[in-house]
């Protein structure tokens, strides 16, 4: 009994070890280097989702290129508004 829970215990602290390494790396390479995003709906077509197929692309949103300027004419570019609460209004983006 006492040699379970000597294995169980070494279990659990490699566990909480690894997800504790494991969970700040993760958040830090989906918040500064990239992240995967579904487009779904006909916003992107015929680039994504070509002819109203009912399932949604998946695409890698790469922060680096934004980050250093390096976007091009042609890009696939995801912005994110934040409204402050109670403002309620929506803007446009146009060419």
């Amino acid at each position: 009994m006492a040699q379970a829970q000597g294995w169980l215990k070494r279990y659990l602290k490699a566990f909480c070890k690894g997800f504790f390494v494991a969970v700040p790396v993760a958040v830090t390479f989906l918040d500064k280097v990239a992240c995967v995003a579904r487009v779904e709906g006909a916003s992107m077509q015929p680039s994504l989702n070509p002819g109203g197929s009912p399932s949604s692309d998946v695409v890698l949103l790469n922060h680096w290129k934004v980050r250093n300027f390096e976007v091009q004419r042609g890009d696939i570019v995801s912005l994110v508004m934040i409204l402050s609460v109670g403002s309620g209004s929506k803007e446009a983006l146009n060419d």
